[in-house]
């Protein structure tokens, strides 16, 4: 857990125990600053969708940072969000980043097999929720200035805090790890004969009732709006911020050095 945050991670907001295996999981792939927390939220308190959040993010300094070097506990953990964060109606939804496994092979390979089995485990069947942001310029730069502030939420934002200082090259970088994770991903897809559903960030800030339909349609569920659940609020960063650095970047300044 984060000091003073709400993650989303917390036992408070688990679901009621769930006996057996999920009988419908998914992955929700995507990348950084696609809006994948909001759209995670949004998911889950349907109470009909599982809850997707980032149960394999073991980063130092993130929600599970304190399993970092623990396999045994990350195993622990896996298990115990399979009972308590599948829906009643037996979905459960996982969210991650190309980026994330790729971590997670390195310090515990043993527990991502076992995750890839169980996602994997019915083939052409398997379902894959992929959320993308078509607005690449501005996802790049959200990236961006994330990786250089260091905030992540909008909770982590305050009064007083400097913006950092424009960097062409780091929007630049980001926006190739972007489209490295992407290829990730449709590598992936295309491997493993996969077909997912493909969802734009953008469509789904528009009409979000709309989205939850068409997950549930791909999942072969449907929503009941008598079991929605109280999820936390993800709020949105101060854009002022990301509005400047496009400015910036239309007007082919090239300050700063750092990189994201």
């Amino acid at each position: 857990m984060i000091d003073g945050l709400t993650t989303g991670h917390e036992p408070a907001f688990d679901f009621p125990h769930f006996a057996g295996l999920p009988s419908r999981p998914y992955l929700l792939a995507t990348t950084p600053r696609s809006g994948s927390s909001w759209f995670g939220h949004r998911l889950w308190e349907t109470g009909c969708l599982g809850a997707p959040l980032e149960y394999l993010n073991f980063a130092p300094g993130g929600p599970l940072g304190e399993l970092s070097e623990d396999r045994e506990a990350q195993e622990r953990h896996w298990r115990s969000v399979l009972a308590t964060r599948t829906s009643p109606n037996g979905v459960f939804g996982l969210k991650a980043f190309p980026l994330q496994f790729e971590d997670l092979g390195a310090i515990n390979s043993h527990l991502l097999d076992a995750v890839m089995r169980f996602l994997l485990a019915r083939g052409a069947d398997t379902r894959v929720i992929h959320l993308v942001r078509r607005e690449r310029k501005a996802h790049a730069i959200s990236y961006a200035r994330a990786s250089l502030s260091g905030r992540w939420r909008a909770a982590q934002e305050g009064e007083g805090q400097a913006e950092p200082p424009f960097s062409r090259r780091a929007v630049d970088n980001a926006a190739r790890l972007i489209e490295r994770q992407e290829n990730t991903w449709a590598a992936m897809f295309r491997d493993l004969r996969i077909a997912p559903l493909r969802i734009a960030y953008e469509d789904v800030r528009h009409d979000p009732e709309r989205a939850m339909v068409a997950v549930a349609d791909y999942l072969g569920v449907t929503i009941d709006p008598a079991v929605r659940v109280s999820v936390p609020e993800i709020e949105r960063q101060n854009q002022d911020g990301a509005r400047a650095w496009a400015e910036a970047y239309d007007a082919g300044e090239d300050a700063g050095e750092g990189s994201a």
